[in-house]
């Protein structure tokens, strides 16, 4: 069985949400987003080693919570970077002994799926990189000179891509050096390892596992969480 580890990636100052605190620390149906995610995680018997990024300024507060949680899976709480990546470079440098396989989830999805995961861990050890995603349902336009639309994409082929992704920890590691030495910024991991022109697995995700960006998100989030 291949040693797994996890980053979780909660250093966003949630800036889009509103609120005094980021929003990895709403409270969703009585608890934390952050905590939610977290016990998610914390429960896969292949995880054995979780990475919390967070902000520098909150640090002390997600050791609190975690303590009191008893979480005893999270091994290092880390200050986050300036953008996601930077994060999650963090997160990865952070870990007391290097895994097998490494996922990166984003904090404020804490809808997502024992299976969806525990796929996502199969597929990337199979085949170096795996991410969750769904379909694209709507029609798709690229937009040309002076706000016109100049061309509609093929949305059979087209998919909105989630976490958790999942990696073989030298294949990311190498793709993160990689774009640090290129000073590339990318949107996501499987971004940085297709660079290196290793092709990311597609794993069937769920539109149930939200990432909540603003406060309209959260109704919809407690609504799918009483449907699951």
């Amino acid at each position: 069985m291949h040693r797994v580890g996890i980053v979780i990636p909660a250093a966003g100052r949630g800036r889009r949400f509103g609120a005094a605190h980021p929003k990895q620390f709403f409270r969703l149906n009585g608890q934390p987003i952050l905590l939610k995610t977290l016990r998610i995680f914390h429960g896969i018997r292949a995880i054995k080693e979780i990475v919390v990024v967070a902000p520098a300024k909150y640090l002390k507060d997600v050791e609190r919570l975690i303590r009191s949680s008893r979480l005893n899976k999270v091994t290092r709480i880390v200050a986050g970077g300036w953008e996601r990546q930077h994060s999650v470079w963090n997160g990865l440098t952070s870990f007391t002994r290097p895994p097998d396989i490494v996922l990166v989830h984003d904090a404020v999805r804490p809808l997502v799926t024992r299976v969806i995961i525990e796929e996502v861990i199969r597929q990337s050890a199979r085949h170096k990189a795996a991410a969750a995603g769904v379909r694209v349902k709507d029609t798709v336009k690229v937009e040309g000179r002076k706000g016109f639309y100049t061309k509609t994409l093929d949305r059979s082929r087209l998919w909105v891509v989630q976490t958790p992704q999942g990696f073989r920890f030298a294949t990311l590691m190498n793709a993160h050096l990689m774009a640090r030495k290129s000073r590339f910024l990318g949107t996501d991991e499987a971004s940085l390892v297709e660079r290196l022109g290793i092709p990311v697995k597609i794993v069937e995700g769920s539109i149930r596992n939200i990432k909540i960006t603003a406060k309209e998100d959260v109704p919809l989030a407690k609504w799918l969480s009483r449907m699951r």
